[in-house]
């Protein structure tokens, strides 16, 4: 798990660009073995689970101006894992401290109708970079999928939140769970009472 957050941070340090990021982690994932591309994807998946909680979906709804759907929270996970370890640990710990992380604050203060494609609390591409280089070298299509059925790995596609769910259209319980994100992200006109 510490060389996947490695290898992760690392295409930060190369280029800040996601599209150039995928490109920088798909040419090194096709220089190493099968085996290591099924571990990158596992780990992916690993690093999901902590934060695939209705308090960590309330969180990604209340930034994204309550515009999260089911697969907005899929994709926003990746995008949370790429921010790296450090984030990532934090977001976990207490999704309010997702307030803390530099690409959150830089959307504070705008609607998400102005923000740019790049600046989107979202990167699914991430999910697939494995699959495609495994695909690539494979020559076979999902073969990673099949390679991870061999290990009785279980592969979902959808967020399976594992705590309690809340009310995070609540103006109530955005406050009372999420103060710092609901004082960055304020949504009076939309959420009840």
């Amino acid at each position: 798990m510490a060389e996947f957050w490695q290898f992760l941070e690392r295409s930060a340090e190369e280029t800040t660009d996601p599209a150039h990021r995928l490109d920088w982690l798909a040419y090194r994932l096709s220089r190493v073995s099968l085996e290591h591309i099924a571990d990158f994807q596992l780990h992916l998946e690993a690093a999901r689970r902590p934060i695939d909680t209705y308090a960590m979906w309330g969180a990604a709804n209340q930034i994204m101006d309550g515009l999260c759907s089911g697969d907005a929270f899929w994709y926003f996970q990746p995008w949370l894992i790429g921010q790296g370890q450090r984030w990532w640990h934090h977001a976990a710990q207490n999704p309010d401290n997702l307030a803390d992380l530099p690409a959150v604050r830089a959307l504070a203060g705008s609607s998400p109708r102005e923000w740019a494609n790049a600046e989107w609390p979202h990167w699914e591409e991430l999910a697939y970079v494995a699959p495609r280089a495994h695909d690539h070298i494979t020559g076979r299509e999902d073969s990673l999928e099949e390679a991870l059925d061999g290990r009785g790995h279980r592969t979902y596609s959808d967020p399976e939140p594992t705590d309690q769910p809340w009310d995070s259209d609540s103006l109530a319980q955005i406050e009372q769970r999420l103060p710092r994100l609901a004082r960055l992200f304020p949504r009076q006109q939309h959420v009840k009472p």
